[in-house]
């Protein structure tokens, strides 16, 4: 945990935003507001908040905020942009940063007063256009992402290179079961979604969204000839050798291909955790290409992060810190709008199971794997402010996790007449 009251400086010209604190009389303005509120909020917590020597908060996970007018200057004039930013500069920390924000996550519709919700939206940043979704900018956003390197990946994922929830056998005190280790929650979790899209010999099989062919893979091994899809050119890559190496290449065709852009018919359609890619405007057509895709009394399998309807509702135009720095252009459905996009196109869902704890406990690892790989991201040429933004990024998806506030789901879409 950073204890200095220096900011965390960064030599790459990415970060120089960062060296800049926001100042002026707008801001002395924000920033004595966003301290009020954050007082007034964090004084009902379960948290334990050390703020210029004194403590706020009912006790439990602690945040220390070494540099105070740093802190609120940017939280008051960003909102939760700025209150990531803050982590990344080093003006505030938590030991505990997902038990910290799982309790901040749990309590999230309550801790802006009425009067202000009314009248966030208007404070909001905006959704650019260049991140809302459009068949032009798609590629570039999943290469923001998914391009880093597969190098720094394959540092905290597991040898099957998921990058998606896992399903663990069993748990025991919170924790996985001895002996069930990440690669066979992941390898479980691609099972359970081949078996609910029926996928066997000879089964047409598209996948969209490749990551790194595991699920190719495993679907050809069952028999099945499959077509998976990708955007990402490094992932594309190291899949295809994936695939060489178990002597699937004669089964299995990546392309690298936009979804709305594919032809043909399938039997059984698999997308693990890239309908959150899609954005909001795009649902309609996403599902209006898996009903044209799919064949005769053929089924979807989908695997979705999910928030709260409401919450999804109020923040679908928002700009958050996850778009700014690890997802550009994605937003969470929630269940009411996948049922609402899938029904407009005639499926129905006919199966649904919940892995969100078990997300919680497979970002947990990844993070564990992640900073324990702290020298070898180094040498990768990834700095100190890379470190914690990536830190932050899998803490604070956690935490979601942890609180109940967002969910990830096993579901099966059919169509209405052969369901």
């Amino acid at each position: 945990m950073t204890t200095t009251d220096q900011p965390v400086q960064s030599p790459r010209a990415s970060w120089a935003h960062l060296d800049r604190v926001p100042s002026g009389p707008a801001v002395a303005v924000t920033a004595r507001i966003a301290r009020r509120l954050f007082v007034h909020a964090v004084e009902r917590l379960d948290v334990t908040v050390r703020l210029e020597g004194r403590t706020v908060g009912r006790g439990g996970p602690e945040m220390v905020i070494h540099r105070p007018e740093e802190f609120f200057a940017r939280l008051g004039r960003d909102k939760l942009v700025g209150f990531g930013e803050a982590y990344l500069t080093g003006a505030w920390d938590a030991e505990d940063l997902a038990g910290f924000l799982a309790v901040l996550a749990a309590e999230v519709e309550h801790l802006t007063p009425r009067w202000l919700q009314a009248v966030r939206g208007l404070a909001m940043p905006r959704t650019p256009a260049r991140d809302r979704g459009a068949r032009r900018d798609t590629q570039r956003n999943i290469a923001h992402h998914y391009d880093l390197s597969n190098e720094f990946f394959a540092l905290f994922l597991d040898p099957t290179m998921s990058y998606s929830a896992a399903w663990f056998r069993a748990y025991a005190d919170g924790r996985p079961a001895i002996g069930d280790d990440l690669e066979h929650a992941q390898r479980r979790k691609i099972d359970a979604l081949l078996d609910l899209a029926r996928v066997g010999h000879g089964t047409r099989l598209l996948e969209i969204g490749t990551g790194w062919g595991q699920l190719a893979i495993m679907a050809a091994e069952r028999g099945a000839q499959v077509h998976t899809v990708t955007l990402s050119v490094e992932q594309r890559a190291l899949a295809m050798e994936r695939i060489a190496a178990a002597g699937l290449s004669d089964r299995i065709e990546v392309e690298l291909c936009d979804y709305r852009e594919i032809q043909g018919q399938y039997d059984a359609i698999v997308s693990v955790e890239m309908i959150e890619a899609v954005g909001w405007r795009h649902w309609g057509t996403y599902f209006g290409t898996l009903d044209r895709l799919l064949a005769p009394y053929g089924a979807v399998a989908l695997q979705a992060i999910t928030m709260p309807h409401r919450q999804m509702l109020a923040t679908r135009d928002s700009y958050t810190w996850i778009n700014k720095y690890i997802f550009p252009g994605g937003f969470l459905p929630s269940e009411e709008a996948l049922a609402h996009s899938a029904g407009e196109h005639g499926l129905r869902m006919t199966h649904r199971t919940s892995l969100g704890a078990h997300y919680a406990e497979t970002l947990r690892q990844w993070d564990e794997r992640f900073r324990a790989a702290s020298t070898e991201v180094a040498a990768l040429g990834f700095d100190g402010v890379f470190e914690r933004m990536w830190h932050f990024y899998l803490e604070y998806s956690r935490a979601g996790f942890v609180a109940g506030y967002l969910d990830d789901l096993q579901l099966r879409y059919e169509r209405e007449a052969t369901a």
